[in-house]
């Protein structure tokens, strides 16, 4: 796969791992971020790219385990949920 392809698979896998936390604030947080982060790092360099994939898998996972700790302490709704 190209660089692009993986940063693009990479990103979907953010959003993905994002919209699975049970609590909005949460939730919210982490799609700006990921939105945020990936739009701050889109005129990079080939070398730099590669160091932040790096970095970006190793925050996926740990996007996926909070993700699943804050499922199993889900809280009322939220109103604007």
């Amino acid at each position: 796969m190209s660089q692009k392809e993986i940063v693009l698979h990479l990103y979907r896998s953010f959003l993905r791992a994002s919209n699975k936390f049970s609590s909005y604030n949460f939730r919210e947080y982490a799609l700006r971020r990921v939105a945020t982060g990936f739009r701050e790092n889109k005129n990079k360099n080939e070398s730099e790219t590669k160091d932040l994939i790096k970095e970006s898998m190793k925050d996926l996972e740990m996007v996926k385990r909070q993700s699943l700790i804050n499922s199993m302490y889900s809280k009322n709704k939220l109103v604007v949920e």
